[in-house]
């Protein structure tokens, strides 16, 4: 099993992504390369970031992706919000992802402060 394997938030990101790509599924065609690449871009991010920072053979490297990770949480949030208020969302399946982003939001914060503390107790 690889590090990354092993982490909650990489595992929930994951079924994210899962999430988004069905519920973009349905975007309109126009937006193919438009919104719809960018928030599945986005959402890839997540789990990549955390997966590549638990590969590098340092905490400070790890706390840099991680950083990244929850930049990318953020863009998503912001993607999702833009599509829902274009009535590319059904407000339930909005709230949903909403509530999935947060959590991995603070398991993110959570993990990345674990890591700065170790980071700084050497």
């Amino acid at each position: 099993m690889r590090p990354h394997e092993k982490l909650d938030v990489w595992k929930k990101a994951v079924d994210l992504v899962v999430r988004i790509y069905k519920a973009t599924e349905n975007f309109p065609k126009e937006e193919k390369f438009g919104l719809t690449s960018q928030v599945r871009r986005a959402a890839v991010s997540v789990p990549a970031n955390i997966a590549e920072g638990a590969g590098r053979r340092s905490e400070k490297e790890f706390a840099y992706f991680l950083s990244n990770a929850q930049g990318s949480a953020s863009e998503v949030e912001t993607e999702l919000l833009i599509a829902s208020r274009l009535g590319y969302l059904n407000p339930n399946v909005f709230s949903e992802l909403q509530e999935s982003l947060d959590h991995i939001g603070q398991m993110l914060h959570g993990l990345a402060r674990h890591v700065r503390e170790k980071i700084g107790n050497r």
